[in-house]
């Protein structure tokens, strides 16, 4: 018998999560070998577990999904990065492709075409939701590519979206210092960068900044 495909969940949700595990595990070709609730977590259970296939959500507290793709890829090239989210807008896309994912699914998805996009990225064909798919295309078709996107989250750095996301779950400035190991001194220059790259003048500003773009699920 061939040996399954081993495969890690990471989502917030954990009544998400069950519902993954459940209609993944009903396919004797898949194995499902840990969960995760985080962007932090997700990366431990890739690194320990080495999964063929990591299926990723990307709003998650403390790293969201796209810092985790790229540190992911970065650490275990070989494992499949399948994203399921709900973002349609073309600026996530062209953001996780970036970063390293193998595939780009929506959370409305069928379970046939869940396994569809599973199977296709264990066998190393890109996969795009056709919904998605259809929009990519007409952009390229009107002239337009991913480096002429207005999104505003193009104009920051790695690490200045990652004190984003975490001024957006709400911590304070010597929360986010601990949790990147980095100064209170620096996370404030990184917070000034921020309010002067977005316009913004408030720390309420740059919160409902990054619940609008979706960094934090609060």
């Amino acid at each position: 018998m061939k040996t399954p495909h081993r495969i890690v969940i990471a989502e917030d949700h954990r009544i998400l999560r069950e519902g993954l595990r459940s209609l993944l595990s009903s396919n004797p070709a898949f194995e499902i070998v840990g969960e995760a609730e985080n962007g932090r977590e997700a990366v431990r259970c890739v690194e320990e577990l080495k999964p063929s296939l990591i299926l990723m959500d990307l709003s998650m507290p403390k790293m969201d999904g796209l810092d985790a793709i790229e540190e992911i890829k970065n650490k275990c090239p070989d494992t499949k990065v399948l994203v399921l989210t709900v973002h349609k807008a073309e600026e996530y896309v062209y953001a996780s492709l970036k970063a390293g994912a193998d595939g780009y699914l929506l959370k409305d998805a069928t379970r046939a075409e869940l396994m569809l996009a599973v199977e296709n990225v264990l066998g190393n064909k890109p996969y795009i939701s056709p919904g998605i798919s259809g929009k990519l295309v007409a952009t390229y078709l009107e002239g337009r590519g991913p480096l002429e996107s207005d999104s505003s989250l193009g104009l920051l750095t790695p690490r200045e979206r990652q004190v984003l996301k975490l001024i957006g779950e709400g911590h304070r400035n010597k929360e986010i210092a601990d949790y990147l190991c980095i100064s209170p001194k620096t996370v404030e220059k990184h917070r000034a960068n921020l309010m002067k790259k977005l316009d913004l003048h408030s720390a309420v500003a740059l919160m409902a900044f990054a619940m609008e773009k979706g960094l934090t699920t609060r």
